[in-house]
């Protein structure tokens, strides 16, 4: 069984403006490590396939399939807050398009391939370990609905790559709709380069939104769409209690998925100020600052977009800058919509703001779990006020947990709603399960020796984060006390 890609691909026909032409590593003997069932069935392939040298060497890197025209993408972008000016695929290669069984064209992208002409001093390698993180955290936040790259499987091998210490070599199949970033439009601006700003604006308006193609200004209303869902986005990872880690702007998607995973993290204890990166040292990235991060990332791609909004600079900057006004009231609206989901109301009432910010408030000062709090709410029965309420028992401070209850069981009365539906409305949108660090780094602690069924446990149990699976009741009990020494950073 082979595969075909696309011979010539949409984002190849561009032209090498936009990219530079390479070839993948070989990968020495190399082994499937996990194969991801469900993403695979949407190619037509299973397990036995993916067991067959053929298939193994293409997702290796060691030989193209029909129709391949490996490249790394350019692109620039303010790592940190500092613009960098050029920075590009530094350890992934494109190998083309594929089409699936509904006829949806997907980039297929090998992580950890080799060197290509963005790797500065890298060895354009992915360690085990953190191909395992994205591996499972994208397919983690497919399973809670949230847009995301795609991962399909991870070929590993015995061959060493050096980080903080020798670790072992991987290769991550990855999948989107598209890979483009808001530094694939810094890179040009920077430079002066006007002319490709607009084969990507058009690229982006015929192949992945041709329903703005006839807009007065479509340029403009590209953009709108970007800080849209960049904000709905962002919004959907503050309600799971993601954090990124890494929100640089080569790290935001144009398409408005979770892109490139490396150090993020979901909340235990619930902290607003959680940084998940190590590296992270002034927590530019914090938890509780990504949604003002997406908006200055998106000032930084209407900076780079000005030249395609109007031909005077100072109209150009006031169409960007009533656009970027429409960031923080979609960044609510989404963020209150999905807040009153959490809590099961249906209707929309002014004090449902001081409602959620007051429970926000007890849970931070009683460093509860924030997956747990949100689950066991389900529980919650008006008549006693919370009083049998199972996340009572998350707090140290019960009495708090109990006056907030009073104001939560008058405003649920204010709902012509049933308990019992309620709850099952409650569990559809707050999951049981969430990627925890310390599950993936028990499933790569078992990995690194050889044993790889903790990944595909793991992986399913993610595909269906709001079931009960009472087989896999553990999996949602609080972290081990070793999982708050647990630590992460950008080589993660």
């Amino acid at each position: 069984m082979s595969i075909h890609l696309e011979t010539h691909g949409r984002f190849a026909s561009l032209g090498e403006t936009f990219y530079s032409r390479v070839r993948p590593e070989p990968l020495p003997d190399p082994r499937l490590v996990s194969l991801n069932p469900r993403l695979a069935a949407k190619f037509g392939l299973n397990e036995t396939d993916f067991r067959k040298p053929e298939l193994l060497e293409i997702f290796a890197g060691n030989r193209l399939p029909h129709g391949a025209s490996p490249l790394a993408m350019r692109y620039a972008g303010h790592q940190f807050g500092h613009f960098v000016p050029q920075l590009g695929d530094g350890r992934a290669l494109m190998l083309g398009e594929w089409r699936d069984e509904e006829g949806t064209l997907w980039e297929l992208q090998l992580k950890g391939a080799g060197m290509t002409p963005y790797s500065r001093s890298g060895d354009g390698r992915a360690v085990l370990r953190s191909t395992i993180r994205e591996y499972l955290c994208s397919e983690a936040m497919h399973g809670l609905g949230i847009p995301t790259t795609r991962a399909l499987c991870i070929v590993g091998s015995d061959e060493e790559v050096y980080r903080e210490q020798i670790e072992t070599a991987a290769v991550l199949a990855r999948l989107a709709p598209s890979h483009l970033r808001f530094g694939s439009f810094e890179v040009f601006y920077y430079r002066g380069q006007h002319e490709p700003l607009q084969v990507l604006g058009d690229y982006l308006l015929k192949h992945h939104y041709p329903q703005l193609s006839d807009e007065d200004n479509p340029y403009l209303a590209l953009f709108r769409e970007v800080v849209a869902r960049t904000a709905r986005l962002i919004a959907r990872w503050q309600l799971v209690g993601f954090a990124h880690g890494v929100m640089n702007t080569d790290n935001m998607s144009m398409l408005g998925l979770t892109l490139d995973y490396g150090p993020f993290g979901f909340l235990d204890a619930y902290e607003p100020g959680f940084v998940c990166n190590h590296s992270d040292h002034e927590g530019r990235y914090a938890f509780d600052r990504q949604p003002a991060i997406g908006r200055w990332n998106l000032t930084c791609l209407a900076q780079a977009m000005l030249p395609l909004f109007a031909e005077e600079p100072q109209a150009a900057v006031e169409l960007a800058q009533e656009v970027l006004d429409g960031y923080e009231p979609a960044f609510m609206a989404a963020y209150a919509q999905g807040m009153r989901a959490k809590l099961g109301l249906q209707t929309a009432l002014s004090e449902d703001h001081r409602l959620v910010t007051d429970l926000l408030h007890i849970m931070a000062a009683n460093r509860v779990d924030y997956t747990r709090v949100f689950r066991t709410l389900a529980g919650f029965r008006r008549e006693d006020k919370g009083r049998s309420c199972k996340a009572a028992d998350e707090f140290v401070d019960r009495e708090a947990f109990y006056h907030w209850s009073e104001d939560y069981a008058g405003r649920l009365a204010q709902e012509n709603r049933r308990d019992r539906e309620r709850a099952k409305a409650m569990n559809r949108v707050n999951p049981k399960y969430v990627l925890r660090n310390y599950l993936a780094q028990q499933a790569i602690d078992r990995a690194e020796n050889g044993d790889y069924a903790e990944i595909g446990r793991l992986l399913a149990l993610l595909a269906s984060p709001f079931d009960e699976q009472p087989e896999n009741e553990p999996y949602a009990a609080l972290p081990p006390d070793w999982a708050s020494a647990l630590s992460v950073s950008c080589s993660s």
